[in-house]
């Protein structure tokens, strides 16, 4: 158990760089706080190019990787989940190499028209680091993240647990047990499913009505989506307009590593956060301030 997943992440980090890495792959859009994290360790971090399978597994040979950090069910933030097909490249070379997959799954909960994504881990237990938390579910200021880490690396991370100190408390972990125990966990997860359900049919509506050149993406799961801008359009201005509406938005590029490839310029949206009597307004302010960057490119 860890204190959210940058916490756990801190743990892995320790432990790969004692075992004698040097390079940790990660996805070229992804939380900057994890490749800080990384980097703080003083490990290297090589970007993974992302497309319509998610992140291209292929490169991890040239790059010298020792481990990939991933969100193979829903990349953030792109929303992508990486293919069957790389799936099962990404495990060969886990077990020709020894190295470690750190697999990030932090909405599992929520997943909407689809059937659930299987996790990595239980195609390479022994090569596999599974994360998960209840941010997404509960509160992020409960800071409440688990994993499941291969048995051989097990050791290694307790004891960096134990010399670093830190951690989960005993009584959101108890509390945390007695929810999920007495099912009321599945019951709130459910509840929630309905109610993000509803709001990623909203969003979805309201681009198609209100932005027609525009594209979403990652609408199968999670509490955000991409939205693609016209060419032209720069992120930007997007940012801006929203912030003068009062309203929050993400360029794409704020999640990039480094010099990203080529891609269609777009915004984050998130929907999970948002009161209800406000989600509406929310929306039309983000389709007018992309409506207004539009008209000023």
């Amino acid at each position: 158990m860890g204190h959210g997943f940058g916490d756990l992440l801190a743990l892995v980090c320790r432990s790969l760089g004692e075992r004698g890495a040097r390079v940790v792959a990660v996805e070229e859009y992804g939380h900057g706080r994890h490749r800080r994290i990384i980097r703080a360790h003083g490990l290297r971090t090589a970007a993974l190019p992302v497309d319509g399978d998610g992140a291209d597994v292929s490169r991890l040979e040239e790059c010298g990787a020792d481990a990939v950090l991933l969100t193979p069910a829903h990349q953030f933030p792109t929303g992508v989940p990486l293919s069957a097909e790389r799936r099962g490249r990404l495990v060969r070379w886990a077990r020709r190499t020894g190295a470690l997959i750190v697999e990030d799954d932090y909405d599992g909960e929520f997943r909407f028209d689809r059937r659930a994504i299987g996790a990595l881990q239980a195609l390479a237990p022994d090569h596999v680091l599974y994360a998960g938390t209840a941010s997404k579910a509960l509160a992020p200021g409960i800071g409440l993240a688990w994993a499941v880490a291969p048995p051989s690396l097990l050791p290694e991370l307790m004891e960096a647990r134990g010399t670093a100190g830190g951690g989960q408390d005993a009584v959101n972990q108890l509390a945390l047990a007695e929810f999920v125990r007495g099912h009321d966990y599945d019951r709130h997860v459910r509840r929630l499913r309905h109610l993000y359900r509803s709001r990623r049919e909203a969003v979805d509506a309201a681009v198609t009505d209100r932005l027609p050149d525009c594209r979403v993406t990652g609408l199968r799961a999670g509490l955000h989506c991409l939205v693609e801008l016209p060419d032209g359009v720069r992120e930007d201005v997007v940012e801006a307009e929203s912030a003068r509406r009062g309203l929050a938005l993400e360029g794409l590029g704020r999640f990039a590593e480094g010099s990203a490839g080529a891609r269609r310029p777009g915004v984050v949206v998130g929907y999970g956060a948002p009161r209800a009597h406000r989600f509406p307004e929310a929306l039309a302010v983000a389709a007018a301030s992309i409506r207004a960057a539009r008209a000023g490119r």
